[in-house]
């Protein structure tokens, strides 16, 4: 599929954007990736949509990818992520925009829907997340389901500190598998986005691995906010997300009007576990929030 891409200056810092499709009023889609800290190749799937009439929009935030990394760490926040959105939204002239979010990405486009949502159309979250808090509760039920070896493995390593020890990425691995993506065959732009993630920008932000979350965003929640939030909203998520139903629940719970669908063949990235009926509901979705045009 064809895309074009460039920089664009956001705050003294270069980023690198990539879109697919045409300019059309009221058809741009603006695509968050997660991580924080990896590129947004793994989302790629969504550039599926310009099929039905939408321009998708991808960007690495600051720090990843072919973006640039600061100068500063202490920028490395959700607050100055939000305007860097915000900045690039206006250079690119993208007008009102429909706003998806990815895992993390979710928890971003969350944060900007809280201050400008008046530069929204519609929001899609895909393991999203509204509290952090909940989040690494939640994961912590996913860990202790875990084989008492696996859990064993897991434990032993983080006492010592040890997280690129090869038994422990190996239970880390396991717990992917059932829990990040359940492809047999992962894709050539998750295995990318991955094997691309920024360490610095995911040991500030996060911590050293998805479970483990001891960076700066630990304690975000904007749980008690969400009611604030007015613009339509799709709650995505997959069966066995690592970022589970229950925590989609309470962003669905939270926004009034708001709609939710457990994807229930997929775990964390149903954008390739369930491409076609994903990309399907999705579609569905902004024609309903408004159609390309209108």
């Amino acid at each position: 599929m064809h895309s074009r891409q460039g920089y664009v200056d956001v705050q003294g810092n270069r980023f690198y954007y990539r879109i697919f499709g045409e300019q059309n009023r009221g058809s741009n889609i603006v695509c968050l990736h997660g991580g924080p800290g990896a590129t947004h190749h793994y989302i790629l799937p969504l550039a599926d949509l310009v099929s039905s009439g939408y321009m998708v929009v991808f960007y690495d935030q600051l720090g990843c990818g072919r973006s640039q990394f600061p100068k500063n760490t202490a920028l490395l926040t959700i607050e100055r992520a939000v305007e860097d959105l915000e900045v690039l939204r206006r250079k690119l002239g993208l007008g009102r925009i429909h706003l998806f979010g990815s895992s993390y990405g979710g928890l971003l486009a969350i944060a900007y829907a809280l201050k400008y949502q008046r530069n929204m159309r519609s929001m899609i979250t895909a393991g999203g997340l509204a509290s952090v808090p909940l989040t690494i509760s939640e994961m912590e039920r996913l860990r202790s389901e875990l084989p008492k070896k696996v859990r064993t493995t897991m434990e032993k390593f983080e006492s010592l500190g040890k997280y690129s020890h090869r038994d422990y990425l190996k239970a880390v691995d396991f717990f992917y598998r059932k829990h990040l993506c359940r492809l047999r065959e992962w894709p050539e732009e998750l295995n990318y986005s991955l094997q691309h993630t920024s360490v610095p920008v995911y040991g500030t932000m996060n911590g050293p691995n998805e479970f483990t979350i001891i960076g700066n965003i630990r304690y975000w929640d904007a749980s008690a906010d969400l009611h604030r939030i007015r613009v339509p909203t799709l709650v995505t998520g997959g069966r066995y997300d690592e970022v589970t139903p229950k925590v989609a629940s309470q962003i669905h719970r939270g926004i009034k009007g708001s709609r939710q669908v457990v994807f229930e063949r997929s775990s964390h990235l149903p954008m390739w576990e369930e491409r076609k009926k994903y990309i399907s509901t999705l579609a569905s979705f902004l024609a309903t929030a408004g159609a390309p045009g209108k």
